[in-house]
This record gives structure tokens, sequence and C-alpha cells, in this order.
């Protein structure tokens, strides 16, 4: 007993010591707004990271100088030089954010934060601020993404995406990365999938690219949600919206209301969020009621978001995420057709649509992830399992199903799991190695029945697994070196099914009824990728890229028009492309400039081709080439000034005779909804007080005349020629208070009277419509 008490009491002594030697040092690391969590700090050669309420300690030498220095993503490094520390102490730090500095850290690349300084690809990025400008002027997510980021397609003002692509190819479009389209049966709806009030930012990746698998052979969309930017138990933000028409304003009024509350308790944060908007009549710019053919007008949209964020320790977080979303047009209208060869437009007149309410009936998605950053050797790991279903109604076709009308509808169900590691496997001055893998498992069952019950395209249900690795090499931080491979393996069951008759004029038959015979469409294929850039001068910071991407073609459109027995007779072989690019990002003092230039091909094409002899759309399998090159920049004159702008240039074509040459004289351009017009963007944001923005955009969509006239004396289906036309809109902000703000939006100022360019290509008598004349978007929010 005696002994055990000396050694305490010797224990203790030389513990008091030490301790005497020692002072604690504690604090938290802060932000502007709120703390931030798992910051490194730096000290006397240790590190230490912060915790989920930004709350750190340790001990270091008394009396002796020191440096301590911080680092957090999104955030100038903290650096101060420390004369000494006698006593324990509280030191709080602040930190403060970079000038768009989430511009400059991308999720979509590689599924974890990078910074965009070690890209190998072309991306674009919307984030909060941007976000909040683009919706003062209108919530419309097709607008939104073809006013910020060059390279994408033009709006056409309208509750589908039809035609609006990237660089001339089909996107993925994602919520928190999951998928929100259907190759199976792309009914180019799937942009309009949320609303942009829940959205953190956007990030858009250009061209092929296989780091999410099937379905981005032009790129992809990527709507990351918000999380909490609050350490208060309870915020909350209320916002209220009034637009309508300056053309006319009689019943074109609608109004908009969002609710959002937040917070954090404890280990846990949370956001829910409801919103509900009604539009009213939308007007021309002659006043007169734009063709109501997926118009946005008359829509009652509803989106309801929920996230839940638990940490159970430092390096962890469990996240459950729903949403759900719907967009109707319930029109008081009845579609007047216009007129291709004389120029009459598209419009309404007072009456009951046919059919019931179209638009997207719903959108539902649940997704629980799980991230713990430190596992076996070092590793980090994101396991995710969600589930996505979703219901589009489209139009009725008017003597189109053995005689008779039919309106038709996609329903599309996934569900799917995904597993995520990275692990470092060198970190020595000169070299840095990092090893992501992982696989990917999907099911996705789509079909396009008519609304009465009748089957048009059969039920596909398709399997998708998918393995990848990819390794990141950086070497004496100034080169990076990334390659990866991913391989996919498809499977797609068809049960037996029966065609539907197609009528045309006098109930004339375009293609029979007959049984066809399913089975199982099987495809597999290794994607490769590679790309380097070299990063060390601001000045001047190039890159180069090759990927490779793989989708299934539109089987669903292939299925319906079948004109042989057996699905094993239809050419429904996948797509895969390879995309080569190469560009540069310059950053002189407030410049930054950027360009880009790049190729993509295919050995099959998936061309939609109007045929007029049938009236129906079927897809060409030729070769295609696409290129183009786009140039964007952003230029800080002064602090209360700044400027940015863009050019984007696409052009494709097919290989008709498929000798490997895209230039022999049978070769076709690809037509209007593959390749959009060259688009020219500009904005001048002035801020002549803290509390006031104001911003003036532009958009200009060029000319593209690449086909001939048939012998009606109109051009076929898709293969239109565009006219040039230029809109202007601004967006007023004001901080009246530090918890009110006031927004106003003006789209198409000038009130330009013209034809979108998708109703220029489109060549389709119900969709010639003009564009939305100039429109006012009031708002006001309160944030508690």
């Amino acid at each position: 007993m005696k002994k055990l008490i000396l050694i305490i009491i010797v224990f203790t002594f030389n513990f008091l010591i030490v301790r005497a030697q020692n002072v604690k040092i504690e604090g938290h690391v802060k932000g502007k707004k709120s703390e931030i969590p798992y910051t490194s700090i730096s000290m006397f050669g240790q590190k230490v990271q912060a915790d989920s309420k930004g709350y750190y300690s340790l001990y270091i030498k008394s009396g002796v100088p020191f440096n301590i220095s911080v680092n957090a993503v999104g955030y100038k490094t903290f650096t101060q030089h420390i004369p000494s520390i006698k006593n324990d102490t509280t030191f709080n730090i602040e930190l403060e954010a970079v000038a768009n500095t989430l511009d400059d850290v991308v999720i979509s690349t590689s599924r974890k934060p990078e910074d965009i300084k070690n890209i190998t690809t072309s991306v674009s990025i919307v984030n909060k601020k941007k976000l909040e400008k683009e919706i003062a002027i209108t919530p419309d997510l097709s607008a939104i993404l073809a006013n910020q980021v060059p390279g994408f397609a033009p709006t056409a003002q309208t509750g589908n995406n039809v035609g609006q692509n990237l660089r001339g190819r089909p996107m993925l479009v994602m919520i928190d990365g999951v998928s929100q389209s259907s190759p199976l049966r792309n009914a180019e709806v799937d942009l309009r999938s949320i609303d942009p009030s829940v959205l953190e930012r956007i990030e858009v990746v250009k061209g092929a690219t296989a780091i999410y698998g099937n379905g981005a052979a032009g790129g992809l969309v990527n709507y990351i949600t918000m999380v909490p930017d609050t350490a208060a138990k309870f915020a909350g933000k209320t916002q209220i919206n009034l637009n309508g028409s300056l053309v006319k304003v009689k019943n074109s009024e609608g109004g908009r209301i969002n609710q959002m509350f937040y917070g954090k308790l404890g280990r846990f944060d949370y956001v829910v969020s409801g919103m509900y908007e009604q539009t009213g009549e939308y007007k021309d710019a002659k006043g007169d009621i734009v063709g109501p053919n997926y118009s946005l007008g008359e829509t009652d949209t509803y989106n309801a978001f929920a996230k839940l964020g638990y940490v159970p320790a430092k390096n962890q977080r469990i996240q459950l995420t729903y949403n759900t979303y719907s967009s109707l047009q319930n029109s008081n209208f009845t579609l007047v057709n216009g007129n291709l060869a004389t120029g009459q437009k598209a419009t309404g007149v007072l009456g009951k649509p046919l059919g019931i309410p179209t638009g997207i009936d719903y959108n539902h998605n649940l997704n629980l992830s799980y991230k713990i950053d430190s596992t076996f050797l070092h590793s980090s790991l994101n396991a995710d399992v969600y589930y996505e279903t979703r219901k589009d109604v489209f139009y009725v076709s008017l003597g189109r199903f053995d005689g008779g009308d039919g309106q038709s509808l996609a329903k599309n169900d996934k569900k799917g799991a995904r597993l995520f590691f990275e692990t470092p496997v060198l970190n020595v001055n000169f070299l840095k190695i990092n090893l992501a893998y992982g696989t990917d498992f999907m099911k996705d069952k789509t079909s396009q029945p008519l609304v009465d019950g009748r089957v048009w395209v059969p039920t596909m249900d398709m399997t998708n697994t998918a393995p990848f690795a990819q390794a990141d090499f950086n070497i004496l931080s100034k080169l990076v070196f990334k390659t990866g491979l991913r391989y996919e393996n498809v499977n797609i069951a068809v049960d037996d099914y029966r065609t539907l008759r197609t009528t045309g004029a006098n109930n004339a038959t375009i293609t029979p009824s007959f049984d066809v015979t399913g089975g199982n469409l099987k495809y597999s294929t290794y994607l490769f990728n590679a790309g380097l850039r070299y990063n060390q001068f601001n000045i001047f910071s190039p890159f180069v890229s090759f990927s490779q991407g793989f989708s299934v073609m539109d089987i669903g459109l292939a299925l319906r028009d079948a004109k042989v027995n057996s699905i094993d007779k239809i050419n429904t072989d996948a797509v895969k492309v390879n995309n080569y690019e190469a560009g540069f990002e310059s950053r002189i003092a407030g410049l930054t400039l950027s360009a880009s230039a790049y190729i993509s091909t295919s050995k099959l094409g998936i061309e939609v081709v109007y045929d007029p002899a049938t009236g129906l759309f079927n897809t060409a399998r030729n070769p295609e080439k696409i290129y183009g090159f786009e140039v964007a920049a952003d230029y800080r004159l002064a602090d209360v000034l700044s400027l940015s702008g863009s050019y984007s240039y696409t052009e494709g074509k097919r290989d008709i005779d498929k000798n490997g040459k895209f230039n022999d004289e049978v070769d076709l351009y690809l037509n209007g909804r593959r390749i959009s017009a060259p688009k020219v963007t500009a904005s001048v944001t002035y801020s002549p007080l803290k509390v006031l923005d104001l911003t003036l955009n532009y958009t200009g969509i060029n000319s593209r005349n690449r086909f001939v006239k048939n012998t009606s004396g109109v051009y076929n289906g898709n293969e239109g020629a565009v006219k040039a036309y230029h809109l202007f809109s601004f967006a007023g902000i004001y901080q009246v208070k530090k918890n009110t703000k006031l927004t106003l939006g003006i789209d198409n100022i000038f009130n330009q009277d013209y034809f979108p360019a998708r109703a220029q290509w489109f060549m389709q008598p119900g969709f010639y419509s003009k564009g939305r004349g100039t429109s006012v978007n009031f708002g006001i929010s309160v944030s508690y």
C-alpha cells in the first residue's frame, strides 16, 4: 500500500511539473456567420482537427513563441505569430471566405471535394450568389443553366427540355449525385426535377464522363442541395414573390411562396422547406397568349424538401434527404397551331384542353448516405442507398392511335446503392498518389403507357452494375495526372408486347399493330479516362484530357415504333463516346479567363430524324463527330463593378457513307435537336452600396442554317433555320435590413418579339410559339 501511495505521489508530482511547463489553448474556428467544422489547425508541429462545432484544443509549451496556421476548404489560410502563452488561453479564430471560392471547389468530377486547379476537364459552377440573381428573374432551371453555362443549349421556356443538351449530346441530370434521367426512354423532362430554392449550387461537367456511369455521354448536371449555414438551433426564411407580364397584365399575375426552417441541435442538423408557385397566363411581345403546349403559363408547382444530418463522431456523418417536386399545367386555353410556311405563330383560345393536366405529376427522391473520413489505411468512405420515382404526363396526340386520340405518360422508378472509397497510397514531398475506387448498382424500370392503360412503350427493366477505379498523381504540387477505368455491365429485360397501330390523316395506317417477342438486351464495356493539368502558375494553367462515356440508346423510342417481330432484330446497340479536350485557365489580378476546345466522336449515332412520309421521328445510327470551343471571362474592375462574358460554338456531322470521313457530299450536319446555334452571354454587376446589387444580363443566340427546304417549301422536322435574337434581363437585390431583402427581376427588358431557337428548328405547328414578352418578378424575403 505504501508503495502504491509513493507511486501515485511521484506520478502526480511529475504530471504537475509537465503540466506546469505546458498550457492549454482552445477555442472555436468561425466564419462570418457560424462555426466552421473540421478545420485543420497546426502549431508547434502538432496538427489537430476541429470538431463538428468548430471547437479545438491542445497543449503547447509555455512561454515559447510559435506560429498558428488554420486551413479550411473555401476560406483563406489563417496564419499568425504568437509571441508566447504562459497561461491557459482561449483563442477564437475567424476565417475569411475567399471571393468566388465556391467556384474553386468541385465535387462532381470525382465524387469528393476537389480544388478546381486539379481538375482536368471543363467545369461550370453556378454558385449560391449566381442562383440568387437568376431566381430573382425566373426560377426556371432550364433558363438558369442556359444563361450561366457555356455550351448549354438555349431554353425554350417550356416544361420540357427537348433539344436542350450539352455540347450536342445528352447529359445526365442528378440531385446530389442521384440520377433523374432515364436513357431507356429519354422524355427530355429531367432538368426541371427540383426547385432551385433548396439548391446550394449547380455543378456542370462537360464532355463524356463515366464517373457516374450510364447516360452521361455529353456530361452531367449535378444539383447539390443545401445544408444549414448557421450554428443556431432554429432559424428560418420566408420568401414571397409576385410576377406577371408587363405587356398585358390582365390574367398574367402569378405568385410564389417559400418557407424554410433550418438549424443545429447538438450533433443533429436539419433543413425543412416548402414551396408553392402559381403562374398566370404567359404573354408574348404582342400581348397574345403563348401557345399552351408545355407552356409554363397557368402552371401549379410545389416542392417539399427535408434534410436531416447526424454527426456520430468528428469524422463521420449520416444524412437522410427527401425531395418531392410537381409541376402541372392547368390551362384555360386550347392550342391553335402555327403555320410554318407563313410564319404564323401558335397561340391559344379559351377552351378546356383535352386530357389530364400535362407536366411533372410527381418526382420523389429519397437518399440515405453515410460518410467517414478515416477508416483503414487512412481511407475515406462514402456509401449511400437511394430511391427515385417520377411520372411525366404528355399532351394528347390527335388521331395517332388506331384512328383515335391518345395521351401518354412516362413512368420511371430507380433504386440503387453506391460505395466509394478513397485511399492515400503515397504522400512524400515530391509525389502524392490517391486511389479512388468503388462500385455502383442501379435498377431502373421505365415505361410509357397511354393514360387509358394501353401499352405504347412496354416496361423495360434495367440492371446496371459498374465497378470503377481512379488514380490521381500530384507531382511536385505542379503537375496533376489522373487516369481511371470503369466497367459497365447492363442487362435490360423486356416482356413480350404488342405495338399500337399508329395512324395519320383519314385513319391511314403508318405502322401496323403486331406482336413483338421480348427478351434480354445485354451490354458491357470498359470506359477509360486520362487527364493532365499543369497548375504551377495562376497566369496560365493548361489541361488536356481524354474520356469515354456510355449510354444505352433511347430503347423505348425504338420499341414503340418496332417494325419487326422480335427485339433481337432491332438495332439497340449502346453508344460509346470518345471525348478529346484541351484548354486552359488564367487568373491575373481581377481577371479570370478560360478557354477550351473539344472533339467528340462515336461509331454509333443517336440522331432523331423526321420522316415526312410517316410523320414519325426515327433514330439514325450513323457515326457522329461533334466539335467546338468555349471562351469565358470574369473581370472585377473595381470593388463595385464586375463584368463577365462567354462565347460557345458547337457543330457536328454524321458519316452517312460510313467511310470514316465527315466531309463527303453525302455526309449531313446534325440537326437542331442536337446542335444549338452559337451563343453569347454577358453581364455587368454594379454595387454602388454594400446593400445594393444591380445586374444587367445579355444572352444572344446567333443564326444557324444547315439544311434546305423540302418540296412543300418548309424545312423538315428538327432541321429548321435559326434566326438570331437578343435578350436582356435585369436583377436587383436590396438588403433593406440585416434580415430583410427585396428583389426585382425583369426578363426580356426590351420586349423582343422572337421565336425561341427550338420553335424555329423543331418545325412542328403545335410548338411554333413566340417567346415570352417583358415580364416582372417582385420578391421579399425575411430571415430570422
